[in-house]
């Protein structure tokens, strides 16, 4: 792997919490910046939130290593502490409950096995320009779905949704 870093700077967001959501990272390495959004209409904050890391490193085009920076202590601790415990106890908390959000868990824990990754918390809405651009990127997913202007990732829908409907 290369010694340069690509910066990823994700976030999502929810209108309602459940209730439409979108996501968006913005991706730097070197003088190129890529940036990618989403959304889907009934979800929760926390599976954007995941859905974010998950759609930046399925970006990557070879293994690499990226920083993450995410304003979610919820991304940052799950799959960085928390992810360890929930494997070991078959994907159940220590309380013995299913793991919410686990089809993204598992997802996002093996696209971070293909690469060098290291995740950073930044406070979110405190004017740091990256966090705030992907911020305005998830809001705008959102109201661009709403309007049919973009097509839904219905990975990120709420799981008693995707199962609720037909597979096609």
């Amino acid at each position: 792997m290369a010694d340069e870093i690509v910066e990823i700077f994700t976030d999502g967001a929810c209108s309602g919490n459940p209730g439409p959501g979108g996501w968006a990272a913005v991706l730097r390495y070197k003088d190129h910046e890529k940036q990618l959004s989403g959304w889907s209409s009934q979800t929760t904050n926390n599976r954007m939130e995941i859905l974010s890391a998950i759609r930046a490193l399925e970006a990557l085009k070879r293994p690499c290593r990226a920083l993450v920076h995410t304003d979610s202590q919820y991304l940052k601790n799950g799959i960085t502490t928390w992810i360890n415990g929930w494997k070991r106890n078959g994907w159940r908390t220590s309380s013995k409950a299913l793991v919410k959000n686990s089809d993204l868990w598992q997802w996002l824990d093996r696209l971070c096995s293909a690469h060098e990754v290291g995740w950073a918390w930044v406070k979110g809405h405190s004017g740091h320009d990256e966090n705030e651009l992907a911020d305005s990127l998830a809001r705008k997913a959102i109201e661009d779905g709403l309007s049919g202007l973009l097509q839904e990732d219905v990975i990120g829908r709420s799981l008693k949704v995707q199962f609720s409907e037909p597979p096609c």
